[in-house]
């Protein structure tokens, strides 16, 4: 097959950039492209940082950042202290995600050692910890009795159902 010519094209028009017959683009033209494209995005920077951030809105408990989740579960733990029941508190702790609700007060009382709260909210979590990790779900409403101390509990050893114990 023939190539297939066309007169109304200038066949001295070449896209080579040293001929400079059509020149592509200017030095003049590069930069007002190159500054046209920082003015857009600094003007689209300003719009979504300060005209219009991004508002969260109806997000998920457990999406929450640690110290808000910390100071969630202090809430819980001062309604425990204030005379709740550890059904509710786990209840209310369950929202914070999928962990069993002892270790979401560990992790929470963790954060708060390491960030200096108040001796009397580490107090708090500490007997909401010690409550939950002798808690069974749906079980006694206060598994302790009244008169003892959670942090005695630490202390008792554990027997094994099955095990001889000397």
């Amino acid at each position: 097959m023939p190539p297939v010519s066309c007169p109304d094209i200038d066949s001295t028009a070449t896209f080579a950039l040293s001929s400079r017959i059509i020149p592509f683009m200017s030095p003049k033209r590069w930069s007002f492209f190159l500054l046209s494209i920082i003015v857009g995005i600094g003007i689209g920077l300003y719009y979504g940082w300060v005209l219009s951030p991004v508002q969260y809105v109806d997000t998920t408990p457990p999406t929450l950042r640690v110290d808000f989740r910390t100071d969630y579960t202090l809430m819980v733990a001062e309604t425990y202290q204030a005379g709740g029941t550890l059904d509710n508190a786990a209840r209310q702790l369950a929202i914070l995600g999928s962990q069993p609700p002892a270790q979401i007060v560990t992790s929470a009382l963790i954060f708060a050692q390491q960030h200096q709260y108040a001796p009397a909210d580490i107090s708090l979590l500490q007997n909401l910890s010690v409550a939950l990790q002798v808690w069974k779900p749906g079980g006694d409403a206060n598994p302790l009795p009244t008169n003892s101390n959670p942090a005695d509990i630490l202390t008792t050893p554990l027997t094994q159902p099955g095990v001889n114990q000397p």
